[in-house]
């Protein structure tokens, strides 16, 4: 009996589970030491004679394995490789059966005409390599926004070789800078690395952005790491009232492109103590007379719906756009289904917080029914958000450097990486 394709997870020492498409997760074998050598390169790969008996298990996961990839999570995920194999299998009795075959890694889901390339989970995480997790469990809370989920285990496997993916180019750019300085025979000052974090309103962006500001700054040659989010340079709320944008709020038009980009500019720059807007959630609103001073950070983490977007801001006769100034993109994305949900969700949390407060623009919603508030919020995404979405925001994403795809439960399923 021939089957036409399997999924199947190697672990050390050669615990192996075997998966055929459309039955579900098969029972764990030891096989021995099958001596597979790791070898680091840009796609591993390896092979292996296997002669073993596994008896199939019906039906778990079973709803999962038609996307092509599929992840296992528990205490030992970070341990295996994901690999594909397409053996003979004799069948013994029942649902046990004895295999032969050879198999080899598939570490990224790889299409030619793609200027990505595509991880699943598993292998993503296989790519923290030896990377300590430098957050505890308390630690985490207060950077995770308030209707999201986020685990250890989410921040081990995604946002931990992430980190070290960035610090690795945050190295590489100093190199950089050096070998220009050697050439002029000149000492210039040193310039932030500014990262960009895109995505629609509810995906979770602002949690990337504190997570990823946490983990950055533990490591020792990039101690001082700043997040500023774009919210601060939207026109004040009279000036976008005044204009007929009131209800236009964070589509491009709603933002001051020019004063964004100058202090972009400042910050690349290496101009010390530069001030960005503060804006608050509870007002709605600039805070007059507020701001938050960024010295000269290693890092400057830029936060918002519109960092990707192509307007641009005229100035000293050109153009320029706030992505001149990243050197690295990350785009937060899921399914509008997905965002929608979370939206409204996030909606009924703040009915029940911070809508409570006389002092909130949004008061009037905390006395609205549970039926009321989901009305609104469905219309609020429907008629603002989710046209700002598919317009303005989602057009810009095969303009980073790399995308987290999001699944239902808020955990990162696949990852994107633009090829060099």
């Amino acid at each position: 009996m021939e089957l036409d394709f399997w999924f199947l997870f190697l672990f050390g020492g050669g615990e192996f589970v075997v998966v055929k498409e459309g039955m579900g997760l098969g029972a764990r074998h030891d096989v021995g030491d099958v001596g597979v050598d790791t070898v680091k390169a840009r796609r591993l790969r390896l092979s292996l004679d296997i002669d073993a008996t596994c008896r199939l298990n019906l039906p778990f996961f079973q709803q999962r394995l038609f996307t092509g990839a599929l992840g296992l999570s528990g205490p030992r995920a970070t341990d295996h490789r994901f690999v594909s194999v397409a053996p003979r299998a004799t069948p013994v009795s029942g649902n046990l059966y004895t295999m032969r075959g050879e198999m080899s890694s598939a570490p990224a889901v790889v299409d030619a005409t793609s200027p990505y390339e595509e991880f699943a989970r598993a292998n993503w995480a296989a790519l923290r390599a030896t990377t300590p997790l430098p957050l505890s469990e308390p630690q985490l809370r207060p950077l995770v926004g308030l209707n999201e989920k986020m685990s250890l285990d989410e921040v081990a496997d995604i946002y931990l070789p992430l980190s070290r993916l960035l610090n690795l180019h945050v190295a590489a750019t100093r190199t950089l800078h050096d070998a220009t300085d050697t050439f002029l025979g000149s000492v210039s000052r040193r310039t932030p690395y500014v990262i960009g974090i895109a995505g629609s309103v509810a995906v979770g962006k602002s949690t990337t952005a504190r997570v990823l500001q946490a983990l950055l700054s533990r490591w020792p040659s990039h101690p001082t790491v700043a997040l500023v989010t774009t919210d601060g340079f939207l026109w004040p709320r009279a000036v976008l009232e005044e204009r007929g944008l009131g209800a236009r709020k964070g589509f491009p038009e709603s933002y001051d492109l020019r004063r964004l980009v100058t202090f972009l500019s400042e910050v690349k720059a290496g101009v010390p103590d530069v001030a960005a807007p503060v804006y608050s959630h509870l007002a709605y609103d600039i805070v007059p007379g507020e701001e938050q001073t960024v010295g000269e950070p290693d890092i400057v983490i830029v936060e918002g719906l519109n960092v990707l977007q192509g307007g641009a801001a005229r100035g000293a006769g050109r153009s320029l756009f706030v992505s001149d100034f990243f050197d690295f993109s990350i785009y937060v994305d899921a399914a509008e289904a997905d965002i929608e949900q979370w939206y409204v969700e996030r909606f009924l949390a703040l009915r029940d917080t911070v809508f409570r407060s006389p002092s909130s623009y949004f008061h009037r919603y905390a006395a609205l029914t549970q039926d009321e508030a989901m009305a609104t919020a469905r219309r609020l995404w429907e008629t603002i958000n989710l046209v700002n979405l598919r317009d303005n925001v989602e057009p810009t994403r095969d303009r980073a450097r790399l995308i987290l795809e999001k699944g239902r439960d808020h955990a990162v399923r696949r990852v994107r990486l633009r090829r060099l």
